[in-house]
């Protein structure tokens, strides 16, 4: 992913006076930004502006499995902050379970790692929104990376846990076993295989998938309750039917949600570059 390696000092003139002046949002990016990721190359869909600050961190996800059931909201209640609205789409609340894997992770301005920036990870999650910027709300990721369980824990605030990780291709297919191996963690596990089973399209906007997929902040608390946001930013997905076999499944469980009997919503994404800022306190 090439960058554009300009200076990166501050730019003295206001957001607002940016945007007002440009009509194009990508030019807006660049004048506030300085150097461009990949990622930043098309900003038209966000929900809301892009920070007026550079970015911290960029990744790439490859071989997403998002697989969803509908819960009642009271029985997310409990595992979300009461600042936090629980999102509902079509009456319900919605969990998933989206195993991936991770290349390219880095700091802005440092290079991309083979071993550290390269891991397995599968989180656990749910919607919310702070009344303005809906979000995600994670209820664990587990990531095959002791370093990045430790960093994002501290810096996130996010409920990162050890787990043994496997993620393999065959052919269109993806093969993944996941164990939590956290040290005084409930215990969760994830055995699937799954790939595409149609054509590549986009989500349309009001659709379940775009309901899902196209969110641009997540929220997290530390210990005390305090509640931080962090926003991110990424091409709209592109997006395939799915097909998966679970053979067992108690990542929800393990959050002391029980899934319901039926058959989860399933899409599948083969890659999306990604780039995602500090944290700040949500509300400020």
């Amino acid at each position: 992913m090439a960058e554009n390696r300009r200076g990166s000092g501050a730019v003295p003139i206001s957001v607002a006076a940016i945007y007002g002046e440009m009509a194009e949002p990508e030019r807006a990016a660049r004048a506030i930004l300085g150097p461009m990721h990949a990622a930043l190359a098309e900003t038209r869909h966000r929900p809301w502006p892009l920070p007026a600050h550079p970015w911290a961190m960029a990744m790439s996800w490859h071989d997403l499995l998002f697989a969803h059931w509908r819960v009642p909201a009271a029985t997310l209640r409990p595992l979300v902050p009461s600042s936090l609205a629980i999102d509902e789409f079509d009456g319900s609340a919605w969990i998933g379970v989206v195993p991936f894997r991770m290349t390219g992770v880095r700091l802005r301005g440092t290079p991309a790692l083979p071993g550290p920036g390269a891991f397995v990870e599968l989180n656990v999650r749910t919607y919310v929104t702070d009344g303005a910027k809906p979000g995600v709300w994670f209820t664990s990721l587990d990531a095959a990376s002791r370093l990045a369980v430790r960093a994002a824990r501290t810096w996130f605030h996010l409920p990162y846990f050890d787990a043994e990780m496997s993620c393999a291709t065959d052919g269109d297919d993806v093969v993944y076993r996941s164990r939590r191996t956290h040290r005084g963690a409930a215990a969760a596990e994830l055995v699937a295989r799954y790939g595409p089973s149609g054509a590549e399209f986009r989500a349309a906007p009001g659709s379940l998938e775009h309901w899902l997929t196209e969110r641009y902040c997540l929220y997290a608390a530390k210990a005390d309750g305090t509640v931080f946001r962090g926003d991110i930013h990424h091409a709209p997905w592109t997006l395939q039917p799915a097909h998966a076999s679970i053979g067992v499944n108690s990542m929800a469980a393990a959050a002391g949600v029980v899934l319901p009997d039926e058959a989860p919503h399933l899409v599948f994404a083969r890659r999306l570059d990604v780039v995602a800022w500090a944290p700040e306190r949500a509300g400020g």
